[in-house]
């Protein structure tokens, strides 16, 4: 499993243009003050945030490690923390998030679990899609607790409506999606066709498809799915360890802050962690930059620390859950490659 040039071109972009917002965001921050903020870290506190942080990734490989068992696979928890691991830095180090890193980490399920392509990706899908279920739960936790104990401010206010709008929006979008997913199927084959086609005249290695290949696979895919949905006692379990992942890494935001001298209510981290995520999103790599944005602007008005302690925070926070993951990850993915290589 090799990057071509036009991979490795498009990940650089992507980092040259997440290091630009990064040093906007840090620039209207002010990079002395936030650089003064880190002076007075507790290291010993930061180390334990790398330790919540790792703890997290494990939580998040669990749940992956359940949805694989319900569709067949068998693995150790070990390798499923490399798996998840790998899949988490193919995130990372592609644009927009989850949806420009799950076909890498679905091949590399594949490839370390024999299982099909289809399968590794219904099984990571099926976990991006349980995470949200936690993840907007916290939220709407922590837009309770400020709209019943503490006045709410203008910015929290168009936060917390938009917490409310997603929660609801994303759920039916899914569930007209799956009702209609032989009309999707038969959509998506019409597009991915025509363009095999013209990407196998100018690359040799690609292969021209068909329709009903393609519409196979889909279909394998929703197979996947469907299995997933309907074993309910694993899918709660898998729910379970999502949510005690969202947890690990609300309290590792509470501890950088708790690292710089400003213990905040633990609740405003439960709001503030699942939103800042959903800038990940972005066109950038995992999200860099602009996650760091969403975590300043956010912890500001919600926690009243100041831009310069709030940017202190984000840099320990993504250290240990961006960075860290990262490099973690890329070495997990180097370790599967290398056995997988040997397994050939």
């Amino acid at each position: 499993m090799r990057l071509d040039l036009g991979d490795l071109r498009t990940i650089t972009v992507g980092f040259v243009a997440a290091v630009a917002v990064l040093l906007v965001v840090f620039w209207a921050v002010g990079i002395d003050r936030v650089a003064s903020a880190l002076a007075v870290t507790d290291g010993r506190v930061v180390v334990l945030v790398c330790l919540v942080a790792l703890a997290w990734l494990f939580s998040w490989a669990m749940s992956l490690r359940t949805v694989l068992g319900i569709l067949g696979v068998r693995i150790s928890p070990l390798r499923a923390f490399l798996l998840y691991a790998g899949a988490t830095f193919a995130n990372n180090v592609t644009p927009f998030g989850q949806a420009g890193g799950e076909p890498f980490a679905a091949l590399l399920i594949s490839r370390t679990t024999d299982a099909e392509y289809e399968t590794g990706l219904g099984a990571i899908a099926s976990v991006d899609a349980i995470n949200f279920v936690p993840s907007i739960s916290f939220a709407l936790v922590g837009v309770a607790y400020y709209a019943t104990v503490l006045t709410v401010g203008d910015t929290i206010e168009m936060v917390a409506v938009s917490i409310v709008a997603l929660a609801m929006a994303v759920p039916v979008a899914a569930v007209v999606g799956w009702r209609n997913r032989n009309r999707v199927e038969s959509s998506i084959a019409a597009s991915i066709v025509p363009a095999v086609d013209v990407i196998a005249r100018v690359v040799p290695k690609v292969k021209p498809t068909t329709r009903p290949a393609v519409e196979r696979r889909i279909q394998g895919f929703f197979r996947a799915i469907e299995r997933v949905a309907d074993d309910r006692q694993r899918l709660t379990l898998a729910i379970f360890f999502s949510a005690s992942g969202w947890l690990l890494s609300s309290v590792s935001l509470w501890l950088s802050l708790y690292a710089l001298g400003h213990p905040v209510s633990f609740a405003a981290v439960l709001f503030v962690v699942p939103i800042g995520s959903i800038a990940g999103v972005a066109p950038l790599p995992g999200g860099l930059g602009g996650v760091e944005a969403a975590l300043v602007l956010l912890l500001v008005p919600i926690t009243g620390v100041t831009a310069a302690t709030a940017g202190a925070a984000a840099v320990i926070y993504r250290g240990a859950t961006y960075w860290l993951p990262v490099m973690f990850g890329w070495t997990a993915t180097v370790m599967l490659e290398a056995d997988n290589a040997n397994g050939d």
